[in-house]
């Protein structure tokens, strides 16, 4: 459990890494000349940059510096036991592929966990400006230095929500099958927006995320900036989700029900 004395100093540990990640990632995005290792091979393509590699470096060299007995679980290097109780979780650019297309949807992610589910997160989209910050209580949108309060926004029926996913092709065949399932049902449906996706839930924008074959990483600040927002995140069976898997974020219980209840069915 994190105290409050402790959340003010991690708070400013976590966007000082996020400063940090973003002055390294903008050297990088929108170079013509960037070149992106496969790290799936084969015919499956799972790209990571330079860019990747020296952002999550930058983060872990702060944290080695002032938060030593902290444990460290980043996409891009060995997970790091903790001391402390407390691990960040890291991912430098979540969306290597829009960034290595040029497209500002990509983020840099941050958790801290005491073991018991994120309570401190920050997805951040430095090109554009725009950090989504939450911790219980409390949920911020800060856009070149103005910052103000968000919260997710009401949807009784999915009839009238707005679902967005990174890819189409979700998942399996049988994922695939129950995640259209939920999109026939809504009013819009739109795709490729990696975590800007669940900033936006945040904020109000939008009424449903969808994903599957999640990592650790890919969810655990998404979930702590949106139930700070009064959002709920969930496993497709209504479970915890922190440790990665398929996730369903909502702003609304009456959506995330109604979409559980679908997915459970297909």
């Amino acid at each position: 459990m994190i105290t409050e004395d402790q959340k003010v100093e991690l708070i400013a540990v976590a966007h000082q890494l996020a400063d940090a990640a973003a002055e390294v990632s903008l050297l990088y995005f929108r170079k013509t000349d960037l070149i992106a290792d496969n790290k799936a091979g084969g015919r499956d393509f799972d790209p990571v940059t330079k860019a990747d590699r020296a952002a999550e470096r930058a983060m872990r060299a702060i944290l080695e510096e002032l938060r030593p007995d902290d444990g460290i679980l980043g996409e891009e290097e060995a997970e790091k036991p903790s001391r402390s109780g407390i691990t960040w979780v890291l991912d430098p650019i979540d969306g290597t592929r829009a960034f290595i297309s040029g497209l500002p949807v990509w983020g840099t992610l941050i958790a801290v966990n005491a073991g018991d589910g994120p309570q401190i997160g920050i997805i951040d989209q430095p090109y554009i400006g725009e950090r989504f910050f939450g911790t219980p209580g409390r949920a911020e949108h800060i856009h070149r230095g103005n910052k103000r309060p968000i919260s997710v926004r009401d949807c009784a029926d999915l009839g009238h929500a707005t679902l967005f996913s990174t890819f189409p092709e979700i998942g399996s065949e049988r994922e695939r099958d129950a995640f259209q399932s939920v999109s026939q049902k809504c009013r819009l449906t739109r795709y490729g927006t990696d975590c800007y996706a669940y900033g936006l839930l945040a904020m109000g924008q939008i009424d449903l995320v969808i994903e599957a074959g999640l990592n650790a990483y890919d969810i655990q600040a998404p979930i702590a900036v949106i139930e700070a927002a009064g959002g709920i995140v969930t496993d497709w069976s209504g479970g915890p989700v922190w440790q990665g898997g398929r996730a369903v974020a909502a702003g609304d219980a009456r959506t995330h029900a109604q979409a559980l209840a679908l997915l459970r069915d297909a």
